[in-house]
C-alpha cells in the first residue's frame, strides 16, 4: 500500500493494497479493492465500490450525487465498479438516483477516456470504450464491447447494443442495435460493425446471417414487426436471436437506417 501524506481518506473507507496519489480524496463508504490506483486530485465518494486493478487518473470524480432535481439525498444510492477499468483525467461517474435504479453499474475492463461522463442509473457492460468527451445520460444501458466515438452523446433511457459502434459526435436519441454502426445527429444506422465482429472473432456464418438479417430488417422497406417475423422464420444463429430480442425490447424506438424514412 502506498498512500501520499496529502491524501484525505475517510475513516470508514475500506482499502485493499492500493496506491493513492497527492491530494486525492477518498470519502465515506468507499471500498477500494487490491491493485486500485487513484491519481492526484482524484475524488471517490461513497457509497462506491471499486474492483481490483482499476486505475483512476488525475481529477476524475467518481461516486458523486446524481444530477437530478428529484433525487432524495436521504436515500442511500451507490456506484458499483468492476475490475480492471481505466478512468482517465476528468472523467465523472455519478451514483444511482432515489427515483431510478438506485445504482450505477460499471462492469470489467472498460476504458473511459478523458472528460467522459456516466450519469445516474446507467449500466455499462464489459470491454466498453468511451472516447474523449463521450457522455451517457441517466438510465442508459451500454452492452459489452461497444465503442463510443469522440464527443458522442446518448440520450436518457437509450440502449447501445453489444459490439455496436457509435461514431464521433453522434447524438443518439433512440436505441442502437447490437453489431451495428451509428453516426450523425440524430444518429442513423449505417450497416453492421463488421470490423468489431471480426475483432471479437465472431464466426463467419454468424456474420453472414447478420448481414441477411440486416437487409430484411433495415433495407427492404418493411414495417419493423413484419421484418422481424420474416427473420424469425429463417434458420438463425445466436447473434441474430440477440439482435431480434434487442429490437423487441425497445421502448424508445430504434435508430433508423440511412436512406429509410
Amino acid at each position: 500500500m502506498a498512500i501520499h501524506p496529502t491524501a484525505v481518506i475517510d475513516e470508514t473507507a475500506k482499502l485493499g493494497d492500493v496506491e493513492i496519489g497527492p491530494f486525492a480524496v477518498i470519502g465515506a463508504g468507499v471500498t477500494l479493492a487490491d491493485g486500485v490506483s487513484v491519481g492526484p486530485h482524484a475524488v471517490v465518494m461513497g457509497p462506491t465500490s471499486v474492483g481490483e486493478g482499476t486505475r483512476i487518473d488525475a481529477h476524475a470524480v467518481l461516486g458523486g450525487a446524481p444530477q437530478d432535481n428529484q433525487h432524495d439525498a436521504s436515500v442511500a444510492t451507490r456506484l458499483e465498479i468492476g475490475a480492471r477499468n481505466q478512468f482517465r483525467e476528468f472523467t465523472t461517474v455519478h451514483r444511482g438516483s432515489s427515483a431510478g435504479r438506485g445504482v450505477t453499474r460499471i462492469g470489467d475492463e472498460n476504458y473511459f477516456m478523458s472528460q467522459t461522463h456516466v450519469a445516474c442509473d446507467a449500466s455499462v457492460g464489459n470491454g466498453v470504450t468511451l472516447s474523449t468527451a463521450a457522455t451517457l445520460a441517466g438510465h442508459v444501458d451500454v452492452g459489452d464491447g461497444a465503442v463510443l466515438g469522440v464527443g458522442a452523446a446518448i440520450h436518457q433511457y437509450c440502449r447501445i447494443g453489444r459490439l455496436a459502434m457509435v461514431g464521433q459526435g453522434a447524438m443518439c436519441t433512440q436505441d442502437v442495435p447490437p453489431f451495428t454502426l451509428a453516426q450523425g445527429d440524430r444518429a442513423r444506422l449505417f450497416g453492421l460493425n463488421v470490423a468489431g465482429l471480426r475483432r471479437e472473432k465472431v464466426q463467419t456464418d454468424a456474420v453472414s446471417a447478420l448481414k441477411d438479417a440486416w437487409r430484411v430488417l433495415f433495407t427492404d422497406g418493411l414495417p419493423l414487426r413484419v421484418a422481424m417475423g420474416r427473420v424469425r422464420a429463417q434458420d438463425s444463429v445466436a447473434e441474430v436471436d440477440e439482435l431480434l430480442a434487442f429490437l423487441a425490447e425497445s421502448k424508445r424506438g430504434i435508430a433508423r437506417a440511412v436512406g429509410r424514412r
